[in-house]
């Protein structure tokens, strides 16, 4: 018997709504690496543009909302789509046309990173756009991935430990959201990494060994590797846990492309942990 050709199959695929980085370590490029390690095949519409590199966010371009909604909807019209992962959404006015875009095509799954700083310290999203964030984002999520300061800005309150990280899981529920996977790097401490996911009642920890490195697109990869993994059939709960370790992976093979001291991921070698 012959096998069907490759070209014949046609594989879900997981659509990135999010900005561009231009020095490749983040944002839509880190997305599509994402989907490709995962062999899911992946489709973009650009929500900003950034020139950026390793060392700083030097300057942000937001197209027009009507271009952004048309990328969406033609990827919508062509392609199957298990998985919706939301980066990078620079005001209040990108969010509402998203929320517009998800709420009219109904995808079954969307992943959104509240991207609202660079590893750089640089300001990434308006402060007008916190309420559309909280307001009509979050409630159309299957799962939502913010860092620690990420949550304390959707909060407005701090997060100082872990006992707080759970705290903070019940504060992100009552604003809509419906899973959460709040990251821990960002917690002072040589110890493990500690995140934690929650759906429904249950808190899952999930721990990795703390790298000591400074690192650029953690965040992006994360997401889209949960949105991956849920386009081939995961879990929720599972698509967490394997998109963590991922992101260990491609870390603990991390490289310095730029002339800085950050790290940029190793999406290729961790591919052989998928």
């Amino acid at each position: 018997m012959t096998d069907m050709p490759l070209a014949n199959i046609a594989p879900l695929s997981a659509l990135t709504i999010a900005g561009s980085d231009s020095g490749g370590g983040a944002g839509i490029q880190a997305d599509l690496k994402t989907f490709a390690a995962h062999r899911v095949h992946g489709l973009s519409a650009i929500a900003a543009l950034t020139a950026q590199h390793t060392r700083g966010v030097t300057a942000v371009n937001v197209p027009d909302v009507g271009f952004l909604r048309a990328q969406i909807d033609a990827c919508f019209d062509d392609f199957d789509i298990g998985a919706v992962k939301l980066g990078m959404l620079a005001n209040a006015e990108v969010i509402e046309a998203v929320a517009e875009a998800i709420e009219h095509h109904r995808p079954a799954h969307v992943v959104l990173d509240p991207v609202m700083v660079s590893t750089s310290g640089a300001r990434l999203l308006e402060t007008s756009a916190l309420d559309a964030m909280r307001g009509r984002l979050m409630p159309l999520a299957t799962l939502i991935t913010p860092n620690l300061p990420e949550a304390e800005l959707l909060l407005d309150r701090p997060i100082a430990d872990v006992a707080a990280m759970h705290e903070a899981i019940d504060g992100l529920r009552r604003l809509g959201a419906r899973g959460v996977l709040l990251k821990g790097g960002h917690m002072p401490g040589s110890g493990d990494i500690v995140d934690l996911f929650a759906e429904g009642s249950r808190v899952t920890t999930i721990a990795h060994p703390r790298l000591q490195l400074e690192a650029h697109g953690t965040g992006c990869t994360l997401a889209s590797a949960v949105a991956a993994n849920l386009c081939l059939g995961r879990s929720l709960q599972s698509s967490c846990m394997v998109a963590a370790d991922y992101v260990h992976a491609a870390l603990r093979g991390g490289y310095r492309p730029g002339r800085s001291n950050i790290v940029v991921l190793d999406h290729l070698g961790a591919a052989a942990h998928v």
